[in-house]
């Protein structure tokens, strides 16, 4: 495990025998459970606590979360850029320094105004350190492998909430919120920046020389119409089920299910998608792009409109619940996956970074806006409507391909 890799010489070839730096996949399994768990995950956890220990308005420290997942996104295009030029080590490092600071700003925060500054650098850091770096790292370094890369370190990934949730929660029991995410902040300094200054140091291989358009086509790319109608795709499907999960609770409860109920109907959905993401290396093998693309963002509409459909009973909740958790865990190799599918890897940090950013956005409004439309609507049910997007949103896959082909390279 302490083989770091030999230098790679060339261009990716693709021909799979490059070296590839051992170390780097188990690092970045460690590293997406402690990044997620400490900057994203423990906030929805300590959020109570701290508008009952400041008297913040919840609306107004959960924009302060919010408007951190928009800065990622935007920054997630700069940061893909200096990750096809120079790597993953440098970025995810300082990254890591960056999640480790934002956690003690926020800790210490005297007030609103500050604490939103806390947020706004962890946006940046949650753009150096989450899927994305990920993503582009394993990509380049796997070539032909990175499918099987990109799930293990998605599983991973996938437990950083069954992790950090209730880490969390027992911390809170004992400290304040403010000494919590201290303690947090020591967690991911100290796991996180080692692991990925150490593990990630291997030299960075040359881009293919096989890519479907040149490395200096990309902004073609990013303007043309597939691209532009892929970015539609995942946005669309975005905003629906996130606005739609975070309404899942209250649209329980207001069926008469019991808090407990409802929290176990939200939370099986993860193992769904721990599930999900075991299956997508075969449906990657035995389908084209277009096809998968169309399947997985039309399940992801179904499975939505069917907690509006499917009153009960629980256990039916529950099994809808899983598949639904299964079809957002294919959803996320999906994208990560999209850009390889299409346009080869030799702009991939760079291109990923602005698929992702109008998908992450809308999933940052998309608990506002859901909040704000079931008071017109009369209720959460009404809400579920907004399932018909994403099956919108399948009929224009197959003009979002510009290149089909049987499996990713």
């Amino acid at each position: 495990m302490t083989d770091l890799g030999t230098p790679t010489r060339g261009p990716a070839t693709g021909t799979g025998d490059r070296s590839r730096p051992r170390a780097a996949l188990p690092a970045l399994c460690v590293t997406q459970i402690v990044s997620w768990g400490s900057v994203y995950y423990a906030f929805p956890v300590l959020n109570p606590q701290i508008t009952a220990a400041t008297g913040w308005p919840a609306k107004t420290t959960t924009a302060a979360f919010s408007l951190g997942l928009i800065v990622s996104a935007l920054a997630g295009i700069g940061v893909g850029r200096i990750l096809d030029r120079r790597g993953p080590r440098t970025v995810m490092t300082v990254g890591s320094a960056f999640g480790a600071v934002s956690l003690l700003i926020v800790a210490a925060a005297p007030n609103v105004l500050v604490f939103i500054a806390g947020w706004v650098l962890a946006g940046l850091a949650m753009a150096a350190t989450f899927y994305q770096p990920a993503f582009a790292a394993l990509t380049r370094w796997w070539g032909p492998d990175h499918v099987r890369a990109l799930t293990v370190v998605t599983l991973a990934g996938g437990l950083a909430s069954t992790v950090f949730a209730p880490l969390t929660a027992a911390l809170a029991d004992q400290l304040s919120w403010r000494h919590t995410y201290l303690v947090l902040a020591v967690i991911l300094a100290a796991v996180t920046i080692p692991a990925h200054a150490l593990a990630l140091r291997a030299a960075w291989p040359e881009a293919p020389t096989r890519p479907v358009h040149k490395a200096s086509d990309v902004g073609e790319v990013g303007r043309s119409r597939p691209f532009l109608l892929l970015a539609a795709v995942f946005t669309l499907s975005s905003f629906a089920m996130y606005a739609v999960v975070i309404a899942l609770v209250p649209l329980l409860l207001e069926r008469g299910y019991t808090t407990s109920q409802a929290a176990w109907a939200l939370g099986i959905g993860g193992a769904g998608q721990t599930l999900g993401r075991t299956l997508y290396a075969t449906l990657s093998r035995r389908t084209t792009v277009t096809t998968r693309t169309t399947i997985l963002i039309a399940l992801g509409g179904l499975t939505t409109a069917a907690f509006a459909a499917v009153p009960g009973p629980y256990a039916m909740l529950i099994a809808v619940s899983l598949l639904a958790g299964a079809v957002r865990g294919n959803l996320t190799l999906l994208q990560a996956t999209a850009i390889t599918d299409r346009w080869g890897t030799a702009q991939y940090g760079r291109l990923s970074g602005l698929l992702a950013a109008p998908a992450t956005i809308a999933a940052a409004l998309a608990p506002f806006a859901g909040a704000a439309l079931a008071v017109p609507l009369g209720g959460y049910g009404p809400l579920f409507l907004l399932s018909g997007l994403p099956l919108v949103a399948a009929l224009c896959t197959a003009s979002a391909n510009p290149v089909e082909r049987s499996e990713p390279r």
